[in-house]
């Protein structure tokens, strides 16, 4: 259980209650929530397990597992998942500090009555010294937790996190569902259907993303995590409670932030801007609530915060653990080296949005997936008899893993080939543009 938790706490975080209203908003609708269902059920699933028996088998550290699994050809896939821990974590820490201080002024302060104030108050939050210390402030917390141990740090945190979570956000989700337009909500935003949005390259790229991104498959963290599962654990099984509850997580996200935006008009705030859904229209809806909104408003930037750090907390755990693993350091040392050398990493996100932007579609898009696709054919391909003398190991039927061995080889890495192709010249585009 507490690996579980702890596992569903690395996926479930900002990309959940943040990244998935905002791409759904784009235009995909129901074909982006269709398309997110079926990439997380047939590629990310298999992948995840994938990364699990690779954490479990080898007992090692990301930057040192793939090598023990393929051989020295394989050393660039753990550079890999360093890069893209470190990458995602030096500027998730800043939104990070984004909720915080967002938390902090809801507690104190009114919230912002109209959408010119709120963007004034998101200015201020997301840039200059405001930015910079919420930034380190985020990292600074998250290394405590980190440098606390496994058990006693890690694993503390989420085992009473995440159901504090669950019932936040279904507290929320009852309340949204009786705001004046939740019916206009859910239609107009996550269950709109048009057909032509499943071959469009945005949609595409958007639900890859976020099933990347919200699952936390190719980057190393699922697999920090397993490195420490014993040969009794039934993979499987956890892996697809961690998909369950990060998609749960997802869509009753998306069922309370729809309702706010369709009840009070804020529909073009969260479709043109990356930030626009959790920052700037949320707290404009709720302050016409007044002292109810103000409470609504605490309890969201609560779990947003609480999301946010069981997240981050596994993406510190991969190179912290990788340099315990290979340089026999201590957990503190190097805890807050990486704490350190992040931190500065992460500056240029913290005084500039479209920096920040930029960081999440490389590192939290295409490297992301990219690592899901290594992960795929390192265990499908070069070495797929330790992922079945793992599973079948620990009393998993070998039907149940063949077909699992068999989407690893056969779906997962065209389809994820397929995403990772079209990110790229989507992303090409956009960027030129």
């Amino acid at each position: 259980m507490g690996f579980v938790l702890a596992a569903a706490g690395s996926a479930v975080g900002l990309g959940n209650l943040w990244g998935f209203a905002y791409r759904a908003s784009q235009g995909g609708g129901g074909a982006f929530v269709l398309l997110y269902v079926l990439i997380v059920l047939a590629v990310c699933l298999p992948v995840l397990v994938a990364e699990m028996v690779l954490g479990r088998s080898t007992g090692h550290a990301p930057l040192i597992a793939p090598v023990t699994a393929g051989g020295r050809g394989w050393r660039p896939l753990g550079w890999l998942f360093l890069a893209s821990a470190v990458g995602i974590l030096s500027y998730y820490a800043v939104l990070m500090g984004w909720t915080g201080r967002s938390l902090l002024h809801a507690l104190m302060d009114p919230l912002p009555a109209d959408i010119a104030g709120a963007e004034a108050y998101f200015k201020g939050i997301s840039s200059g010294g405001d930015a910079v210390l919420g930034h380190l402030v985020s990292l600074a917390l998250t290394g405590a937790v980190v440098a606390a141990g496994v058990r006693a740090g890690i694993e503390r945190l989420t085992r009473w996190a995440m159901p504090l979570l669950f019932l936040m956000l279904l507290g929320l989700l009852i309340w949204a569902a009786f705001l004046p337009a939740a019916r206009e909500g859910y239609g107009t935003f996550l269950l709109r259907w048009d057909a032509s949005k499943l071959s469009d390259p945005a949609t595409i790229r958007n639900a890859f993303t976020q099933a990347f991104f919200s699952i936390g498959t190719g980057i190393g963290a699922i697999l920090a995590y397993a490195a420490y599962l014993d040969r009794h654990s039934g993979i499987p099984g956890e892996a697809a409670a961690v998909v369950g509850m990060d998609t749960a997580v997802g869509l009753m996200a998306g069922c309370v932030t729809f309702p706010v935006v369709a009840s009070f008009g804020l529909g073009d705030v969260v479709s043109g801007s990356t930030v626009g859904a959790l920052f700037i229209a949320l707290p404009t809806g709720l302050a016409s609530l007044g002292a109810a909104g103000r409470v609504v408003a605490v309890v969201f930037f609560l779990l947003a915060y609480l999301a946010a750090i069981t997240s981050a907390v596994s993406l510190l755990e991969v190179p912290a653990s990788s340099l315990i693993d290979r340089l026999g350091w201590s957990r503190p040392r190097a805890v807050w080296l990486c704490v350190a050398a992040i931190a500065v990493l992460g500056l240029p996100s913290a005084l500039n949005v479209s920096v920040l932007e930029r960081m999440d579609a490389l590192f939290g898009g295409v490297l992301l997936i990219a690592g899901g696709l290594a992960m795929a054919l390192l265990l499908g391909w070069r070495a797929p008899r330790r992922y079945r003398a793992d599973l079948e190991g620990s009393g998993s039927p070998p039907q149940l893993v063949g077909a699992l061995l068999f989407a690893l080889r056969w779906v997962s890495p065209p389809a994820i080939a397929v995403g990772l192709v079209v990110s790229v010249i989507d992303l090409a585009r956009s960027w030129a543009g």
